[in-house]
């Protein structure tokens, strides 16, 4: 089985309302429909407007969805119809073969079939900084940093998404996405994001970490953020 990553703009002639609405809608009844083992959408919407401001942007115009899906084969013969399905949706669209590592499943607040997740997902596309290997930069974030993004924050679903290749002409180049579901206080709070609570030295022990952690194979201009709302649709 593989998974496909659909990343989505909106059409600039169409509403966030409207897009949002037939991505949950629509576009996610005929994925569920067609030859899909699963299907998952993340939308910006009115629930996730507080964590605006942990919004970063590298890519111009930014995305405004993603949609992944997981498949017998993501050849273009089998997942074609599948593309066709996303881009009525949205015109602009770039699909990406993706590796999951599921490190923290989200046991806490299981997901419920078209339903919004507790809380909010937060999508990040990363690029492999040029001075790393391919090798060395896996290894800082996988083998080294995993721990720490476990130990340092309030996240109860955390997934990681190497990138295999894009599916699509033209798709801008990213090498992972990662997705973590954090409480809804965390939009907010930054001692929430960082599980402190009220603990002001815990919460500059865990940022000062993750920081760290994080430098060792992100650079931070070539780095998209996205607070988004999680909606499995079929699992």
């Amino acid at each position: 089985m593989e998974k496909v990553v659909y990343v989505l703009w909106r059409d600039p002639t169409a509403t966030a309302k409207a897009f949002n609405a037939k991505l949950r809608g629509e576009t996610a009844e005929k994925l569920a429909r067609a030859k899909t083992k699963s299907v998952q959408v993340n939308i910006v919407d009115e629930a996730v407007e507080p964590a605006a401001p942990l919004r970063q942007v590298s890519t111009k115009p930014q995305m405004e969805a993603i949609v992944q899906v997981w498949v017998d084969s993501s050849l273009d013969r089998f997942r074609m119809p599948l593309d066709e399905i996303v881009r009525e949706a949205a015109p602009r669209m770039s699909a990406y073969l993706a590796l999951e590592s599921k490190i923290i499943p989200n046991v806490k607040y299981p997901p419920k079939a078209g339903q919004r997740t507790e809380g909010f997902s937060q999508v990040v596309f990363i690029k492999r900084p040029p001075r790393l290997t391919y090798g060395a930069w896996l290894h800082n974030w996988q083998g080294l940093h995993t721990s720490v993004g476990v130990d340092t924050q309030s996240n109860f679903e955390y997934v990681q998404n190497p990138i295999v290749r894009p599916l699509t002409h033209a798709a801008p180049v990213y090498d992972a996405m990662i997705e973590e579901c954090f409480p809804a206080a965390a939009m907010t709070d930054p001692r929430a994001f960082y599980d402190a609570g009220g603990d002001e030295q815990k919460y500059q022990r865990n940022y000062k970490t993750m920081m760290e952690s994080v430098a060792r194979f992100i650079d931070f201009d070539k780095l998209d953020v996205l607070p988004t709302s999680q909606y499995v649709i079929k699992s």
